[in-house]
């Protein structure tokens, strides 16, 4: 039995690493618990990543998708939120290292009774980390606005482009991995080019812009039934996306994409915006967790944890999300997963205190969603299968109730009805401060 459960006299210290879907959901189901909480994050705000890429594509501005982290739980009078990042754990000694604070003195140490840690995934670059360079992620904030001011860039310097084989260069745009967020990211950029800009620029006609979305499977959206991945598919190709399914990214410069279709059959196209979202894996930490509680970890970095989400021979030590795997009972790394995770955990939490043992966690599946452009989107729930206009309200629907804070879905409905209406887009301003750890070339204000 651990100490958790036996003594329970005064508030015990439990810290959430990763103010993501998780941790967040983690900390909300503490909030009547006999606890103090310590949220843990490097940057102050949560994002909502399912609408990342509409950031990416001017659709919606950052401020409408990020919210401050201490504005979430400043009513919660048991939780307090920490701005710092983890560099360590030692279990044994129950703390955590911390690196420099916002007042640029040293982290220290942390201590804790319960520790719980979702810090979530980013893409993986399957070994070739040099193309961080030439293609950003969307898993970040700062890789969306990258991602906003490469695009528009590349319209801008199709306009002033002479040579027509470098302005279809710049007007050539390759999105790697054909998954929801792949799927989405392209549909969305079709859109600009044939839709949104068509009419503000003079030289170049926008509408000739490719977009080619790469896939290593057979088919687009492989965690979707078969049916629905051709109905994405065809709604791909009806609004100008070049599906290029069977290929293989093999290298990527600043200049084109190296595809393989076949082994030894190669060939290059000529790109100047290549956008990441093909396969994930796990956060730096998850490797030091997993070292220091001899647990084992997949090919995809994801720890090894017990049905309770508990590390083996760890009773008060949580991980969950995209960076953890349950035994024998893998789980897709979903937003729902992780949620429904964080606030298993804060029961499991409150539970034990009160000397109860939690049941094992058990994912309930709402189903699966993705949308592909203008009134066009794909959904799984329970044994129904939609497409097209119907899937495309409940997308809305559902993205909007998951949103956090009235005032963000209100702001959020206000920008895609005006969008709607318009078929404009009203975050496409251009900002030329290059933010810390971005390219060169164009950057867009938050």
């Amino acid at each position: 039995m651990s100490e958790l459960e036996t003594v329970v006299s005064k508030p015990k210290q439990v810290v959430v690493v990763g103010g993501g879907f998780g941790g967040l959901q983690a900390v909300r189901a503490l909030r009547r618990a006999p606890v103090e909480v310590t949220l843990v994050d490097r940057q102050n705000f949560h994002l909502f990543q399912p609408l990342a890429y509409q950031v990416a594509t001017g659709a919606l501005s950052a401020t409408e998708v990020a919210v401050p982290l201490r504005s979430i739980v400043k009513r919660q009078r048991n939780a307090r939120v920490l701005l710092a990042e983890v560099t360590g754990v030692d279990l044994e000694r129950r703390e955590l290292a911390l690196g420099p604070l916002p007042n640029r003195r040293g982290g220290g140490t942390l201590p804790y009774d319960v520790l719980v840690v979702a810090t979530g995934s980013r893409y993986s670059y399957f070994g070739h980390d040099g193309w961080k360079e030439f293609a950003p992620e969307l898993k970040s904030l700062r890789g969306a606005l990258d991602i906003r001011a490469r695009i528009l860039g590349a319209f801008e310097a199709a306009e002033v482009e002479d040579d027509p084989v470098l302005e279809q260069a710049w007007l050539t745009f390759v999105i790697v991995g054909a998954g929801p967020t792949g799927v989405e990211m392209a549909g969305q950029i079709a859109e600009l080019g044939r839709d949104t800009l068509r009419r503000d620029f003079r030289s170049v006609d926008t509408r000739a812009a490719k977009v080619l979305l790469v896939e290593t499977a057979d088919r687009v959206l492989g965690g979707f039934t078969p049916s629905l991945s051709i109905k994405a598919l065809q709604s791909l190709e009806r609004i100008g996306v070049t599906p290029l399914l069977g290929h293989t990214v093999v290298d990527v410069s600043a200049e084109a994409v190296v595809v393989e279709d076949e082994p030894g059959g190669r060939s290059e196209i000529a790109a100047r915006t290549v956008i990441w979202a093909a396969g994930v894996t796990t956060s730096s930490l998850t490797g030091k967790l997993a070292d220091a509680a001899g647990v084992p970890v997949d090919r995809a970095g994801r720890i090894s944890v017990q049905p309770d989400l508990t590390l083996a021979g760890q009773p008060d030590v949580y991980a969950l999300g995209d960076m953890a795997r349950i035994e024998h009972a893998p789980l897709p790394g979903l937003a729902p997963v992780a949620m429904q995770e964080g606030r298993y955990v804060g029961r499991a939490i409150s539970d034990r205190l009160a000397g109860k043992d939690p049941a094992p966690f058990r994912y309930r599946d709402k189903g699966n969603l993705a949308t592909i452009g203008r009134l066009h989107a794909v959904a799984e729930v329970g044994p129904l299968r939609i497409a097209g206009f119907v899937a495309w309200v409940l997308w809305l629907g559902v993205h909007l109730a998951y949103l956090i804070g009235f005032q963000n879905r209100l702001l959020v409905l206000l920008r895609w009805s005006f969008s709607f209406v318009t078929h404009g887009r009203g975050a496409r301003v251009i900002n030329p401060q290059r933010p810390s750890g971005a390219s060169d070339g164009p950057q867009t204000i938050v």
